[in-house]
């Protein structure tokens, strides 16, 4: 007889439906290992936050092992018209600083020309200049150049110590030409046009020289030769303004205490975040919910445990040797405490003590020298967050492994059993054929006796 095309339908049973139930039922066997694979999976992410919060923690304690930091000096101005900066070279003082004028470049414009597009240079046409300082400089200029074009020539020129741009003055179009820099020796102090028609000269009434800035610091008479005076006062720049012409403003120059500060509170801070992430991911669910990602997980336990021991261990060379006496401890929840006030005092009285204990007063280093070393090991590639994620990647790709071959064994088993499902049904199918051709037979001989 034909062979069955769809189950159940030789024998009546449901037997797409059996099959159906014994697949999920197979398929159960792969829940571990998906289940498996999503703690993994949750672990790398996990590990990926935790290494978030020790590299901004790595950060603040880097700032803090830089000799610099404790070197800074800011400069503040009161009054408008001046900037400063300091840099490590400074000194702590206070200035008094008097403008009397400003720096400026010097400028110089051509007399008139009527229309631009009319040929202004002959053969041979030259453009020669002068400046304050004597030096002269010499363009030659294109026959048959327009005004336009004896600018783009002059802005061309990178030797030319001047920008020429053209100005309208109502009445006429004018060459202007101004220095490059800026001081009475840079400034131009004549232009001289040679075989050019129309007169072409410049105007001596336009003609603006330049000019250094003059101050006093301090009773000390200082000129520049441009805004920007740097050595008048060692390590400081000061940027003056036109502005501040004609005004007196005082700088005090001291040592950056704010930075130092924050640079300690940026510590105190990361660290409590650190903590924060620490115990989120390792926090017990108990009953009531799920537990953190990490929990009981030894690297985070040793994470915790060396920047403990770290944090409350003493530091040889200086007068602080414990970071309770700068005003920073730990609490009984593991967390940073900030006594603004005895931080504040140290900082004013000697920061040379804080660089001591952070950074270290002698090569065996400070409190943050040693962290660091501490975070390396962590952090650095090859280092322990490197080396966990690397063993949970390499379990989650054994995962994958064994999940496609246990998947290709439940393929193999489903398969098995619609072969033997459909033999079944052919082997009822031809039961139920026989049967109904002996019940035809027994009627049909029944029905020959009865009429006998």
């Amino acid at each position: 007889m034909a062979s069955i095309s769809s189950l159940g339908i030789g024998s009546g049973l449901d037997l797409n439906g059996l099959l159906d139930q014994l697949r999920s039922a197979e398929r159960e066997k792969l829940a571990p290992l998906a289940t498996q694979k999503s703690q993994e999976q949750s672990k790398i992410s996990a590990f990926g936050r935790l290494q978030s919060g020790l590299d901004k923690f790595q950060d603040a304690v880097a700032k803090l092992n830089d000799t610099s930091l404790y070197e800074g000096l800011s400069a503040k101005v009161q009054g408008d018209g001046m900037s400063a900066t300091a840099s490590a070279e400074a000194n702590p003082g206070r200035y008094e600083v008097s403008v009397t004028q400003t720096a400026r470049a010097g400028s110089l414009a051509s007399t008139q020309v009527t229309n631009l597009d009319d040929p202004l240079a002959g053969a041979n046409a030259t453009l020669d200049l002068t400046f304050g300082d004597g030096g002269t400089k010499s363009i030659a200029l294109a026959e048959g150049a327009t005004l336009g074009d004896i600018r783009d020539t002059i802005n061309a020129d990178p030797d030319a110590r001047v920008d020429a741009s053209i100005i309208n003055d109502g009445t006429g179009n004018r060459l202007v030409l101004s220095s490059r820099e800026s001081g009475a020796d840079a400034g131009i102090t004549g232009m001289t046009f040679t075989n050019l028609a129309g007169g072409l000269t410049e105007d001596a009434a336009t003609a603006q020289p330049g000019r250094n800035a003059e101050l006093n610091i301090n009773g000390i008479a200082i000129t520049s030769p441009t805004n920007t005076v740097e050595g008048a006062i060692q390590g400081v720049t000061l940027q003056l303004d036109p502005s501040a012409t004609g005004e007196t403003l005082n700088l005090d120059v001291s040592r950056d205490t704010g930075a130092l500060k924050e640079a300690v509170g940026k510590l105190v801070s990361s660290y409590n975040e650190l903590q924060s992430t620490i115990g989120r991911l390792t926090a017990y669910g108990g009953g009531e919910g799920s537990s953190g990602e990490l929990i009981g997980d030894r690297t985070v336990r040793n994470i915790e445990s060396d920047l403990a021991r770290d944090l409350t261990s003493s530091v040889a060379g200086g007068e602080l040797s414990i970071m309770s006496q700068l005003g920073v401890s730990l609490n009984d929840k593991g967390r940073l405490e900030l006594d603004d006030a005895k931080l504040n005092e140290i900082i004013a009285d000697d920061p040379q003590q804080l660089s001591d204990f952070f950074a270290g007063a002698d090569e065996a280093g400070g409190l943050a020298g040693r962290m660091e070393a501490t975070l390396g090991r962590f952090l650095d590639d090859g280092g322990r967050i490197d080396s966990a994620i690397g063993s949970s990647e390499s379990r989650v790709e054994s995962l994958d492994r064994r999940y496609a071959r246990m998947e290709q064994s439940v393929e193999r088993t489903i398969e098995r059993y619609r072969t033997q499902f459909s033999q079944l049904d052919s082997m009822i199918a031809n039961m139920n054929q026989t049967s109904s051709y002996l019940t035809q037979q027994f009627a049909s001989l029944d029905a020959q006796l009865g009429r006998d």
